[in-house]
């Protein structure tokens, strides 16, 4: 068995080649007990993402949205059981340690949105971001790129959807509230546990629990539609907290939660299983059972409408659970929907300024 690859601020514990790479290598010790030796900090490498295009667009009938926005590939947050983690493999990357330490990024991102916007044939509807990795990951306040096309949104009166796990939101709130008051941004806040220690492992880099209620509060107090999404719901680990985090969800001002149980899609099976064994290994078995029981006797069942919640007698008391807590406490199953019938094609001759948002 090869030694694991722990490094500070990491989730992963190995880096295997991606499933498309026809090479892989596994380090050897020299007999001098080199594997012994204590691993250097892992720097995160920036990495240009040359992109035409900027809009991804999906059909799939249990998605709420149809296009969305990923600014960054790969995520510094480096959170364990991130489903986005073997799309790395697409650019020959590994989906472990190379996910959250190899980010590619795309300056031109609000430009081709902007341009893509102006199109004739272009017909507007809510836009979602944070769908696939974090818009505001450790990397945003640097590259600011979320915010940039904030602001072609703004201009355009466009609306959108933001998913993040990060307080860093809080830095766009103007841009926001004034969205938010004509009806075109909403965000929810990612929370999978109020345990410190276990999100300090679980997903290194993210902001602290408390930390992102805090947020919640903010968006609230500054009028942005707001909701918590408990993303995921981890058999074992954290699905004793359910009725915890939707209570503190709902104190800190969330006007609607929302589960997606654990999924664990190719790569992200076993990286997740070595996390477990490495971090809770007297629970390790006992998880991946409960996974299994959820998802059909497999890691992972991509099907329709049953891939966000589970299917079978786990799945079903957890989606009771669910339904009793938030009818208690009267919180709604969504947000309210967005408007599309403002918006105003960009003028591509000239562009606004933002900077009294600054």
């Amino acid at each position: 068995m090869s030694k694991p690859l722990i490094y500070k601020g990491r989730a992963s514990i190995s880096n295997a080649a991606g499933r498309f790479e026809k090479q892989s290598r596994a380090a050897e010790d020299d007999g001098w007990g080199s594997l012994d030796a204590e691993l250097p900090p892992l720097a995160t490498e920036v990495i240009i993402d040359s992109s035409k295009s900027v809009l991804t667009y999906n059909d799939s009938p249990d998605i709420p949205f149809d296009r969305s926005i990923n600014p960054y590939r790969g995520c510094e947050h480096a959170c364990i059981y991130c489903f986005a983690r073997p799309t790395h493999a697409y650019l020959g990357y590994s989906a472990g340690l190379d996910f959250e330490s190899k980010i590619l990024v795309k300056p031109d991102a609000a430009r081709l949105l902007r341009e893509e916007l102006a199109k004739r044939n272009y017909r507007c509807a809510p836009l979602a971001l944070g769908t696939n990795t974090d818009p505001y990951q450790p990397l945003e306040r640097q590259q600011r790129i979320m915010r940039q096309i904030l602001e072609v949104l703004i201009e355009s009166r466009h609306p959108v959807s933001i998913v993040t796990k990060s307080a860093l939101v809080e830095r766009d709130i103007d841009i926001l509230t004034e969205m938010a008051g004509q009806g075109l941004a909403s965000v929810y806040l990612s929370i999978t546990t109020l345990d410190r220690t276990l999100a300090r492992t679980l997903e290194p880099r993210a902001a602290a629990p408390q930390r992102r209620l805090e947020a919640v509060a903010r968006l609230r107090e500054a009028g942005i539609p707001v909701g918590v999404m408990m993303a995921p719901l981890i058999p074992v680990l954290t699905d004793y907290e359910l009725e915890a985090i939707v209570s503190a969800a709902h104190k800190a001002g969330a006007r609607s939660v929302q589960y997606i149980l654990l999924r664990l899609p190719l790569e992200t099976a076993d990286l997740f299983a070595e996390w477990l064994q490495q971090n809770y290994p007297l629970k390790a078995e006992h998880v991946m059972n409960r996974v299994r029981d959820s998802r059909g006797g497999k890691a992972y069942d991509a099907a329709f409408h049953q891939r966000q919640t589970g299917s079978g007698s786990y799945a079903d008391l957890l989606a009771q659970r669910f339904r009793l807590i938030t009818r208690k406490l009267d919180l709604a199953g969504s947000l309210p929907a967005l408007r599309s019938d403002l918006f105003l094609p960009p003028n591509l001759g000239g562009q606004m300024s933002f900077d009294f948002f600054d």
